[in-house]
């Protein structure tokens, strides 16, 4: 991917909204700084007009992809992220095996070490993270489920899914022992939103990868 070949899914004075590849990061992690989402936008509004800016509103894990959103000023990235829980946020994942209920709510407290792994805590002293999920498909060894994310911790569906025993296939961080896509299969698929400025909505809506459609056929 290079900046020439940006997915803009939306993009106005005020915000940008792109579709990640997945094995991409957001921003640097001090390790990468050139080869990151950000890096990228930042390089495509600078040849527009080089008085340009970019801010980060939120994250997507390297191997998650789908929407993710960039403000171009301070204002617009504070109300975004200020408002950030009460947007809807849509995302499909393929797990491993069967998903018992066909739709359910995941509810629990994460805490993260200092290894940036995070993990569920019996009590409150962990951040609330909540899931709402949905099954779309299923075949023998895989689940496809639509999943609303109503608060927005790290890693949280990862975990969330993994403690109930479904895994996202290819997140070897999480449990999986499977990856026959060579990606994890979590994709940011919706977005619903106030307009900052405009106070129109904003409804962001793309394709769930054929790679993810593949494992159910």
């Amino acid at each position: 991917m290079t900046k020439k070949k940006l997915n803009i899914l939306y993009e106005d004075k005020f915000l940008i909204i792109i579709n990640k590849p997945h094995n991409l990061l957001t921003i640097s992690n001090g390790k990468e700084k050139d080869r990151t989402l950000f890096h990228y936008v930042f390089d495509y509004l600078k040849q527009k007009n080089k008085n340009n800016k970019v801010f980060i509103v939120h994250r997507l894990d390297k191997d998650t992809s789908g929407i993710i959103v960039f403000a171009k000023d301070e204002k617009t990235k504070f109300y975004l992220q200020d408002n950030w829980d009460s947007f809807k946020r849509g995302y499909v994942a393929v797990v491993e095996g069967n998903v018992k209920k066909s739709r359910g709510v995941l509810k629990s407290y994460l805490m993260e070490t200092k290894t940036l792994y995070t993990y569920i805590v019996n009590d409150k002293n962990g951040k609330l993270a909540i899931t709402e999920y949905e099954k779309v498909l299923e075949n023998k060894k895989y689940t496809m489920l639509s999943l609303n994310l109503k608060t927005g911790r790290k890693n949280q569906i990862r975990v969330q899914l993994a403690d109930i025993g479904n895994p996202i296939v290819g997140d070897k961080k999480y449990g999986t022992k499977k990856d026959p896509i060579r990606r994890m299969a979590l994709h940011a698929n919706y977005l619903e939103f106030i307009h900052p400025k405009t106070k129109e909505k904003i409804v962001i809506d793309i394709d769930i990868p054929n790679s993810f459609i593949n494992l159910l056929d």
